[in-house]
């Protein structure tokens, strides 16, 4: 039988979000054929333990250690037999999904959200990835769904606070496309991994995750190399998910630090090499006013290109 989709959530103490997320994909469409898989990072408050007694359906999986975020998806990605690129393929008994899906377990996905995704990217085969709207306990956007690369001069206009000042604007508003409707679809440079729907050539094609990043930078690297393999990366906003939001990361006094560490290894990966040297000085200059001593150790640290 052809499976629709392999879901994989990274759980790290969040366990009764987690049970309202599987809550919210037990109550969709029975007709989308799934595999779901909950990765839990080393969690101390039971979330295991709920997952097996409350869901044994889900393939509730311990790591041993907090990997990071993208370590630990790809832990799940290739228990649904996805590879690293050049790898060959993992062989199951279970099929390979059609798509994969990442997902945070702070996110409730509506009954007919997985059905409408996946219809939108089977009549469109050129779409690699696709993400919904989502939207905050508040109400409003979270605007890291759609999203444009960090390239040097768009984070100029963000690191000067010009994106915030002139959100509308189509210059300076280009991080997160605040110029555009939200409620338009659109063909976006990323989407958020809190809800990543992946094609499987697209993944055959790009591999899997980049584990330099722990946390943050992780999906906007995976959209830059799909997109680089020829596929198309689509805000879909007709579905409408709700994101609770660093439910996780606001607890882990790390997860700053690694924002602005992902932020220099994007970076260096992608554009150093062709940035011009001032530009490129003032590239560093930036990223050590707000990532401080650690981003510099980790500078020194690592010299060679990616």
């Amino acid at each position: 039988m052809q499976l629709d989709l392999g879901i994989v959530i990274v759980n790290w103490n969040t366990r009764d979000l987690l049970r309202e997320c599987l809550k919210s994909l037990a109550a969709g469409d029975p007709n989308v054929t799934r595999r779901v898989i909950v990765v839990d990072n080393a969690s101390n408050d039971g979330s295991l333990d709920m997952v097996r007694a409350e869901f044994p359906q889900v393939e509730a999986v311990a790591n041993p250690i907090n990997g990071g975020f993208s370590q630990a998806n790809n832990i799940g990605l290739r228990m649904l037999g996805f590879a690293d690129k050049g790898t060959a393929s993992k062989q199951s008994s279970e099929p390979m999904p059609r798509y994969a899906l990442l997902l945070n377990p702070d996110t409730e996905v509506p009954p007919d959200g997985l059905r409408t995704m996946i219809d939108r990217m089977d009549a469109e085969p050129s779409i690699g990835i696709a993400g919904p709207r989502l939207v905050m306990l508040d109400g409003n956007l979270d605007l890291a769904c759609r999203r444009s690369f960090p390239t040097p001069e768009v984070m100029f206009w963000r690191v000067l606070g010009l994106s915030k000042l002139f959100p509308h604007s189509r210059l300076f508003g280009r991080y997160n496309m605040t110029y555009l409707d939200e409620h338009i679809e659109t063909e976006v440079d990323c989407v958020v991994g809190a809800f990543m729907m992946v094609r499987r050539e697209a993944i055959q094609r790009a591999g899997l995750l980049d584990e330099l990043f722990w946390m943050y930078g992780e999906d906007i690297d995976w959209a830059f190399r799909i997109k680089q393999a020829g596929w198309k990366v689509l805000y879909y906003p007709h579905v409408t998910v709700l994101h609770v939001k660093r439910a996780a990361s606001r607890m882990n006094p790390r997860t700053r630090v690694e924002f602005e560490r992902a932020s220099w290894l994007f970076y260096r990966k992608h554009y150093a090499a062709t940035t011009p040297r001032p530009i490129h000085l003032a590239v560093l200059a930036a990223l050590l006013l707000r990532g401080g001593l650690p981003l510099w150790k980790e500078m020194r640290l690592d010299q060679k290109p990616l």
